[in-house]
């Protein structure tokens, strides 16, 4: 038995994975990572923002934010909480994927 199937099954693997996250970002449009400052100027911006929160981390220490401001999507990563304005209603979520 030869080992080219081997071979052409992890290429089309890679394939596959490679469509996938291609799909994905098309799906979800682009993405923008900012700085947490950063990050917390844009929520200043907008009215009622909402806001997704989840751990990440080997310990689960670190925080991910993500949020929509006119059509784009922002994301960060803080090793501390940040403060979000009053008026954001916010979702805690497990995990936060971000393709590529």
């Amino acid at each position: 038995m030869s080992g080219g199937g081997a071979g052409a099954a992890a290429a089309a693997g890679a394939a596959a994975a490679a469509a996938a996250i291609a799909n994905a970002i098309k799906a979800s449009g682009a993405i923008v990572r900012v700085e947490p400052g950063d990050f917390q100027k844009i929520l200043e911006r907008g009215e009622n923002q909402l806001v997704v929160i989840a751990p990440s981390g080997f310990f689960r220490n670190r925080f991910n934010y993500l949020t929509s401001y006119r059509g784009l999507f922002f994301f960060t990563k803080s090793m501390q909480p940040l403060p979000l304005p009053g008026t954001c209603e916010v979702v805690k979520a497990d995990k936060i994927w971000i393709p590529g």
